[in-house]
């Protein structure tokens, strides 16, 4: 989890968009890993999951609407994929005792941190 959490930082930071590749390539990562570990994940690996799930939807969603063809409906497909994890890890955290709130709080500092 720390090496997706640590790749999706660097993404963050750079000036430039990645390549349609290599986000398809993070992206199928992080999927295998959700699939093969999520119901083992501590509490700190479902906040990183969470901010990982939510960036990558909504940078999905914002290239789905800027390509056409199949690139287009690739990204589309991922944003609703991640969609459906981050609604998992919203809920996990809210069984939690987290408030939307706190979520927000604590999801606006994942921004800052050092990794």
């Amino acid at each position: 989890m720390q090496e997706l959490y640590k790749q999706l930082h660097v993404y963050l930071n750079m000036e430039e968009e990645i390549e349609f590749n290599e986000f398809d390539s993070y992206y199928k990562k992080v999927i295998e890993y959700f699939n093969e570990y999520a119901d083992e994940f501590s509490e700190e690996d479902i906040w990183k999951a969470l901010f990982i799930s939510e960036n990558v939807m909504s940078n999905a969603d914002h290239r789905a609407k800027e390509e056409k063809g199949s690139k287009a409906k690739k990204y589309k497909k991922a944003a609703q994929r991640l969609s459906l994890w981050a609604k998992n890890f919203t809920g996990r955290l809210a069984q939690l005792g987290y408030t939307k709130e706190q979520m927000n709080e604590r999801y606006e500092s994942m921004f800052e941190e050092e990794v």
